[in-house]
C-alpha cells in the first residue's frame, strides 16, 4: 500500500509540473534565490528542491506548505555523500506526522533522481531533522520515542496540593496529582497614557477578547480539568462572585461580624509575615500577604489542633472557598480543611508544605446571608495524627469581589474576575518585580509578560522566574501551562478564520532546554495536540472546512516565559463574523473546551507513559418519579461520544439538594437508576446525576425536583427548556449581525451589551471605534444569567406553596411515555425560551431546540384525550406553533383545537409587567412583574409573543401585558383545562406573586372540573 500511494504522489507531482507549475499557474513561491557562489551540485539539488516546494505549495501534500516556505541553505558532500537542506521557520508550520514525513522524503528523493539515489538525505526546519518535529504521541514503530522531551519525574514526589477527599469518585486514569496553569486572554486595565481603565481589545459582537477567551476557560475547561482529578491554578480571579467576605486572625475592622476561633490545640504568632486585608484599596507594590501575620500550632498527642473561619456573607449565593497559610517542610501534608455549606460538609486536604503565602482554590459552594456556622464556615484540623509537625492557619476568602487595586487614584469598578492578571497576582501576594511589576507605568505589558513568570514563581527554583531563576517560590509542581486568545482578521469569502497554535524551542534565556534538562520540543508536542484535538472536533461536529493556521514558533511572552511546557492558542477571529457564529454558541464552547481537556490529558498522559480515559459526556432522559410502593425512582441514560471510544461510563454520581439548600457531595450509582425510600412528606428534594469513570466525572444533568404530600394527587412538571445557544442573527448584503442575547449555559461571564454597527462594509478605526460588529457596554459589570436547568424547582416550590405534591421528567422521557405511565392529574410544561434555533453546522443543515415537536404534540394531545389539564408557558408558544418553521397543519390544528390559542404577534411587549383581566382567574388589575432584563437572577424574557383565544374555542384571556393589553395568557375550561401563557412562569421575580399565580392556575382547573 505504502508503495502504491508514493507512486501516485510521483504521477500527481510529474502531472502537476509538467502541466502548471512551470507556466506560472498556482501559488509560488514568494521570493526569487541568489544562486551566485554555488557549485553546480548544490545548484542542482537546489533548483530540484524548489520544485518539491512547488509541489507541496501546489497540492497540499506530502506537506501543507505556505508559498511562504524559503529554502535557508543546502548542504552538499559529494565525498560523504550526504544532503542536508536547511528550510526556514515557515517550513514547520504544518503537523508533521510519519506518514506525511516519510512521504516528504520519498517525494523528493525522486525528484533528485537516480544520481542522488545513494545520498544520505535530510530536512531541516527550526535547525532539528523534520522527523523531530514528530510528536511523541504520534510516532509509529518505526521512529522511537525522543526521551529527551519525556517529562523529568523528581526523586521526591510531591504530594498534591489540594485533594478533595468527599469527591465518591476514584479517578486513577485522569489528571489526578496533576497541576495545571491556565489563563485566559488579556484583562480591564489602566491605561497610563489616556489616563482611563479599558479593555485591551475592542467590544465587538456582544463581548471583547478580554472576555471571550474566559467564556470558555472559567464555565467549561476549567471544571473538565478538574472533574479529571486536576488541580488547576489560574493568575485571574476564577470566581464571578461579586461579593467577598475575608476572615482572618489578623481580624480586619471592614467585617465585624466574622470570626476566626481557635476552639483546640495550642496556637502560636508566626515569626514571618502573613496575610492581612490592611487598607483597601491597594496602591503601589502594597502586598497583603506581608500586612499581617499567621498562627502555627504543634500537633503532639495530648489535643489536635482546631481553628475556625465564620464569615459575615453578604448575600445568599455561590462562593469560591480559598485558604492561605504559611507554607514550611515541618507543616503536614495532609491539613484537613473542612467546608460547612449549604449542601452538608465537604472536606479537603491540603499539603501546608508547598504553595502558600498566597489564595489556595479549594471549590465553590452556595452559603446563607450573614453569619451561620452551621451552613458557612471553614474549619481547619489534621489529617491525620503526626506528632511533631506544625499546622498553619492564616485567611480564608469567600467570593471573588470587586477590585481592590487603584491605578491612577482609583480602583477598576469591576468584579475581579473582569480584571487583568497584574492585579489579581498583586492582591494574591506574587512579588512586585520577579512577576508582576516588569515595566514602569506599563500595565499592559505587565499584564501579559506576568503570569508564565507567575507560573516559574508557583513553581520555584530552578525554575523559577526567569530574573531569579534561583528563587524558592511556592513550591508547587506545575506540569503544563495554557493561554487562551482569539485574534482578529476578516474573511470575506463566508470562511473561519481558524485556529492558530504557538510556541517556543527557545525560553527566555534562549536556551533550548527547561531546566531539569528536559526538551522544549515538548513545546511544539503540546501545541500540536492541542490544535489537533481543536481542529478534528471542530471539523467533526461544526465546519468540515475549519481552518488549522500555523503551528507556530514565536517569541510569544506566553509561550516562551514558562519554564513549563507551555502552548498559546489563538483559537478563532473577533473580529470576523462567521467565526463569531460559533464562538458565542454555549455548545461550541462546550465542544472547543472539551477539545482542549483531551489535548492536555493525552500529552500529560503520554509524558508520563500513563493509560488515560476520556470523562463521559453528560446523561440525558432524566427522570423522577413515585413507585407504587411510595418511594422514588431516578433513571437516567448514559450519552455515547463518537469521537473518544473511552468516555463511557462506568458508574454515575447522584446529587442531592433539600429545599432551597446546596448540592450535597454525592453518592455513587452503579447502573443509570436509583431508589430513595425515605424522603420526608412536604419536603422538596431535588437531584442531578454526573456520569463517571476512572478518568473523571461529566458535566451536571438537569436538576429535577419532587415532592410528595400523601393525599394529594401529583403533577408532573415536563422540563422542555433544554434550548442554549447563541443570538440570533440577521443577515443581508447591507445588514450583518445578532440582534438578541441568544441562552447562555447558566451564566454569560462575556456579554457587553447588544451590537450596534451592523454595517459589513464599516472599518477598523481604532478600539473605540471598531467598525462592523461594534456593541455597546451597559452590561458590562453584570453577569447575564441563561439557562440553569433547574426551572422544576421554581415551578413546585410554587405547587408546594398551594398545597400541592409533584414530580419531574425530562421532555424526552415524556414523549417516551405509554398510556399506563401518564397517571396524573395535571401537567405543567415548562418551555422557558425553547424555540427553533438554526444550526451554525456545515455538516448538518438542521434547527434544534423546536419547543413542539411531533412526538410533543402527540403526547399533549393524548393527556388532553385523557382529561388531564395542561399549564405550559413558555416565550415563544404561538411563534413556534404557528411560525414560518411550521407549515404542518396538524401543528396550527393542534394549537386551535388543543390549547385554544392563536399567535397574534411576536415581541408583544418589553416593560416586564402584565396584569388580570379576568375576575374569576385573579382580581382584576393584579399586576405582575417577569424579567425583562431588569433582574440579575432569571434569564431575560427579551421577546415574547402575543396570545388570543382560539376562535369559537370557548377560550379567554386571563392575563395581558400592561404596556398595550396584548394577550399574554390564555385559559380555557371543559372536560380538561389548559393556561398558555408566554411569559415563562419562572420568570415572574417575585416568589409570592409565583405562588398567587400558580394558585390561580389550580383553581381555574379545579373551578374546570366542578
Amino acid at each position: 500500500m505504502k508503495d502504491k500511494h508514493q507512486n501516485i504522489i510521483w504521477i500527481l507531482y510529474a502531472v502537476i509540473v509538467g502541466a502548471s507549475l512551470w507556466a506560472g499557474c498556482g501559488p509560488q513561491l514568494s521570493k526569487h534565490y541568489d544562486y551566485t557562489g554555488m557549485d553546480k551540485q548544490t545548484l542542482d539539488v537546489h533548483l530540484k528542491t524548489e520544485q518539491f516546494l512547488r509541489v507541496c505549495i501546489q497540492t497540499g501534500s506530502p506537506l501543507q506548505l505556505s508559498p511562504a516556505v524559503r529554502i535557508d541553505s543546502i548542504f552538499v558532500n559529494a565525498n560523504q555523500e550526504t544532503i542536508e537542506i536547511f528550510f526556514n521557520k515557515v517550513f514547520s508550520y504544518p503537523p508533521f506526522r510519519p506518514e506525511n514525513t516519510q512521504n516528504a522524503y520519498t517525494v523528493l528523493r525522486e525528484i533528485l533522481g537516480r544520481k542522488y539515489r545513494d545520498f544520505s538525505l535530510n530536512m531541516y526546519s527550526l535547525d532539528v531533522p523534520i522527523q523531530q518535529l514528530v510528536p511523541n504521541l504520534y510516532r509509529d514503530a518505526m521512529m522511537p520515542i525522543d526521551s529527551t522531551r519525556m517529562a523529568r519525574v523528581p526523586e521526591l514526589k510531591v504530594k498534591p496540593l489540594v485533594r478533595r477527599i468527599s469527591r465518591p469518585l476514584n479517578i486513577s486514569q485522569g489528571l489526578q496529582d496533576q497541576h495545571l496553569a491556565l489563563w485566559h486572554s488579556h484583562g480591564w486595565y489602566y491605561s497610563h497614557n489616556k489616563h482611563r481603565w479599558e479593555w485591551q481589545r475592542p467590544r465587538l459582537f456582544q463581548t471583547v477578547e478580554d472576555l471571550l477567551p474566559l467564556s470558555f476557560v472559567l464555565p467549561f475547561l476549567t471544571p473538565m480539568l478538574e472533574n479529571a482529578g486536576a488541580t488547576v491554578f489560574l493568575p485571574r480571579e476564577r470566581d464571578w462572585q461579586i461579593h467577598w467576605a475575608i476572615v482572618d486572625n489578623d481580624k480586619p475592622d471592614t467585617d465585624p461580624n466574622s470570626r476566626y476561633l481557635e476552639t483546640s490545640g495550642s496556637w502560636i504568632q508566626g515569626n514571618q509575615t502573613g496575610f492581612a486585608v490592611g487598607d483597601t484599596p491597594y496602591v503601589g507594590n502594597e502586598n497583603p500577604f506581608q500586612q499581617g501575620s499567621y498562627r502555627v500550632a504543634l500537633i503532639d498527642s495530648a489535643e489536635r489542633p482546631r481553628a475556625e473561619w465564620i464569615p459575615d456573607i453578604p448575600a445568599k449565593g455561590d462562593y469560591a472557598v480559598y485558604v492561605s497559610y504559611h507554607p514550611s517542610e515541618q507543616n503536614v501534608d495532609d491539613a484537613q480543611y473542612t467546608i460547612h455549606h449549604l449542601g452538608g460538609q465537604t472536606k479537603f486536604l491540603v499539603n501546608q508544605q508547598i504553595g502558600g503565602k498566597t489564595w489556595v482554590f479549594l471549590g465553590r459552594f452556595r452559603f446563607p446571608r450573614g453569619v451561620n456556622p452551621d451552613s458557612a464556615k471553614v474549619v481547619l484540623t489534621p489529617g491525620s495524627h503526626k506528632t511533631g509537625q506544625l499546622l498553619s492557619a492564616d485567611a480564608v476568602r469567600f467570593g471573588g469581589g470587586m477590585g481592590v487595586i487603584a491605578r491612577g487614584g482609583r480602583t477598576s469598578d469591576r468584579p475581579r474576575f473582569m480584571e487583568a492578571a497584574r492585579y489579581y497576582l498583586q492582591a494574591s501576594g506574587m512579588p512586585d518585580s520577579l512577576v508582576w511589576n516588569l515595566n514602569e507605568n506599563d500595565d499592559y505589558r505587565d499584564d501579559y509578560q506576568s503570569r508564565g513568570e507567575w507560573v516559574n514563581y508557583l513553581k520555584g527554583k530552578p525554575f523559577g522566574p526567569n530574573k531569579k531563576r534561583d528563587v524558592d517560590g511556592l513550591g508547587i509542581p506545575i506540569d503544563l501551562s495554557m493561554a487562551m486568545h482569539t485574534d482578529a482578521g476578516i474573511t470575506r469569502n463566508d470562511t473561519t478564520v481558524g485556529t492558530l497554535s504557538i510556541y517556543s524551542l527557545e525560553g527566555a534565556d534562549t536556551t533550548i532546554f527547561f531546566p531539569d534538562g528536559q526538551s522544549r520540543l515538548a513545546n511544539r508536542d503540546l501545541a500540536d495536540i492541542m490544535q489537533t484535538s481543536i481542529v478534528r472536533d471542530l471539523q467533526a461536529l461544526y465546519d468540515s472546512t475549519w481552518s488549522r493556521r500555523q503551528l507556530m514558533d514565536g517569541q510569544y511572552s506566553e509561550a516562551y516565559r514558562p519554564n513549563v511546557p507551555a502552548v498559546l492558542v489563538e483559537l478563532l477571529s473577533h473580529q470576523n463574523y462567521l467565526d463569531m457564529q460559533f464562538a458565542l454558541d454555549p455548545r461550541f464552547r462546550f465542544d472547543v473546551s472539551r477539545a482542549m481537556y483531551k489535548a492536555i490529558l493525552k500529552f500529560a498522559s503520554f509524558q508520563h507513559q500513563d493509560e488515560y480515559i476520556v470523562q463521559p459526556l453528560p446523561v440525558d432522559h432524566f427522570a423522577a418519579r413515585f413507585n407504587d410502593a411510595g418511594n422514588l425512582v431516578l433513571e437516567w441514560q448514559p450519552r455515547k461520544d463518537p469521537l473518544e471510544p473511552t468516555a463511557t461510563p462506568e458508574e454515575y454520581i447522584v446529587y442531592t439538594r433539600i429545599e432551597d439548600g446546596g448540592f450535597d457531595n454525592g453518592q455513587i450509582a452503579r447502573e443509570p437508576r436509583m431508589i430513595f425510600n425515605d424522603l420526608e412528606p412536604g419536603k422538596i428534594y431535588s437531584f442531578r446525576v454526573t456520569a463517571a469513570n476512572r478518568g473523571g466525572e461529566s458535566f451536571p444533568s438537569e436538576t429535577l425536583s419532587v415532592c410528595r404530600f400523601e393525599s394529594n394527587p401529583e403533577v408532573l412538571i415536563v422540563n422542555g427548556f433544554d434550548r442554549v445557544s447563541g443570538p440570533l442573527r440577521v443577515e443581508s448584503d447591507q445588514i450583518m449581525g445578532f440582534i438578541d442575547q441568544g441562552v447562555a449555559a447558566y451564566w454569560d461571564l462575556g456579554y457587553t451589551g447588544m451590537q450596534w454597527d451592523y454595517n459589513p462594509d464599516s472599518k477598523f478605526i481604532s478600539n473605540d471605534a471598531p467598525g462592523h460588529g461594534a456593541s455597546y457596554a451597559d452590561y458590562e459589570t453584570r453577569i447575564l444569567a441563561g439557562n440553569d436547568f433547574d426551572y422544576p424547582f421554581i415551578h413546585g416550590k410554587a405547587l408546594r406553596a398551594n398545597g400541592q405534591g409533584f414530580v419531574s421528567m425530562s421532555d424526552e422521557v415524556f414523549m417516551k411515555l405509554d398510556s399506563v405511565s401518564l397517571d396524573y392529574s395535571l401537567i405543567d410544561l415548562i418551555l422557558g425560551e425553547e424555540r427553533a434555533t438554526p444550526v451554525r453546522n456545515r455538516l448538518v443543515d438542521s434547527v434544534e431546540f423546536k419547543a413542539f415537536p411531533v412526538s410533543l404534540i402527540e403526547r399533549l394531545r393524548w393527556a388532553a384525550q385523557q382529561n388531564i389539564d395542561l399549564f405550559i408557558s413558555g416565550a415563544y408558544v404561538g411563534s413556534e406553533l404557528y411560525g414560518d418553521q411550521n407549515k404542518d397543519s396538524t401543528v396550527a390544528e393542534f394549537a386551535h383545537s388543543v390549547l385554544k390559542i392563536e399567535w397574534a404577534t411576536p415581541r408583544a411587549a418589553g416593560r416586564g409587567k402584565i396584569f388580570s383581566v379576568d375576575p374569576e382567574f385573579l382580581p382584576v388589575k393584579t399586576e405582575m412583574v417577569y424579567n425583562a432584563g431588569q433582574d440579575l437572577d432569571i434569564y431575560p424574557v427579551e421577546a415574547p409573543d402575543a396570545l388570543e383565544p382560539a376562535k369559537k374555542s370557548q377560550a379567554k384571556a386571563i392575563l395581558r401585558f400592561s404596556e398595550n393589553e396584548f394577550g399574554a395568557a390564555i385559559g380555557y375550561q371543559g372536560e380538561y383545562s389548559s393556561v398558555v401563557m408566554s411569559i415563562p412562569f419562572e420568570s415572574i421575580i417575585l416568589e409570592n406573586e409565583r405562588n398567587q399565580l400558580m394558585g390561580a392556575v389550580l383553581n381555574f382547573f379545579v373551578m374546570s372540573g366542578q
